[in-house]
């Protein structure tokens, strides 16, 4: 049976933002949340000196082990993953285990009545600045879902906000007051909607293409993979995905690992 925060892929794919399924994400979660206050930011503390796009993917579904300083926690570690190019990875429609002791807003329950959102940074200088498209789409995505919640910006907080004792949590490495000016001018609709890939090429093309990005499947895939120098087995996975990005990079488009309208045509060329 699906847990309750089953709506967020669908909310964040209708503000044009990345969306990638982690298997078995509609039944994952310690339980099901209750009502949903608003949502804690974190950010991963990991580094990452390849700047992978969520090499935390896995501690997040599954949870993590003790270590010295740190008890294991038991999976999953927040509901959301946001990799360093911009893709909302959904990881639970359940609860999760991401806030700890804390309050914000009155509100201390925060595993049960937040929406935990991961994003990949190690939290030093290394991986900072942000890259900018994983700061928009962190701001649109909590934008998308206080939009649906009903909410404005200021049910939004960073985790170093809502942790108890006060300096127990540093996260995320960004100035919260900004974070949420930015999502309330989103919110406002004072900034532009962001360009949304085509499902399909335009009409001029004689046998017009669908847009392809993961978990794609089948003959087009394979095209697709040729091109690009990947395993030629019909299946758009990370590796793939990898690889058209490369591909895109290479031929000055926007590295996205979707395969569109734009990368259809220079794929065509090559």
């Amino acid at each position: 049976m699906a847990f309750s925060l089953i709506w967020l892929p669908e909310v964040l794919k209708a503000s044009g933002l990345k969306v990638s399924l982690v298997p078995g994400w509609e039944t994952r979660g310690l339980g099901d949340v209750g009502n949903i206050f608003g949502i804690i930011c974190h950010h991963t503390g990991v580094s990452d000196p390849q700047k992978r796009i969520m090499p935390s993917l896995r501690s997040l579904r599954d949870g993590r082990q003790a270590s010295p300083g740190l008890k294991a926690l038991p999976g999953p570690l927040a509901q959301l993953g946001l990799g360093r190019d911009g893709t909302y990875f959904v990881i639970a429609a359940g609860r999760a285990i991401h806030a700890g002791l804390g309050k914000f807003k009155g509100q201390v329950n925060g595993n049960s009545n937040f929406i935990g959102i991961e994003a990949e940074n190690g939290g030093g200088p290394s991986d900072f600045p942000w890259p900018s498209v994983q700061l928009n789409a962190y701001h649109r995505g909590v934008a998308a879902i206080l939009k649906h919640l009903r909410k404005d910006e200021t049910y939004c907080c960073g985790h170093k906000e809502y942790a108890l004792p006060a300096g127990r949590k540093a996260d995320p490495n960004l100035e919260m007051n900004s974070f949420r000016a930015s999502v309330a001018a989103i919110l406002k609709g004072r900034v532009p909607a962001p360009t949304v890939i085509p499902a399909i090429e335009p009409g001029g093309a004689q046998r017009p293409r669908p847009t392809l990005r993961r978990p794609s499947k089948g003959g087009l895939v394979k095209k697709i993979q040729m091109k690009v120098g990947a395993k030629v087995d019909g299946k758009f996975g990370p590796k793939t995905e990898a690889a058209v990005r490369a591909f895109q990079r290479t031929h000055g488009l926007v590295p996205d690992g979707i395969v569109g309208p734009k990368t259809w045509k220079v794929l065509d060329a090559v």
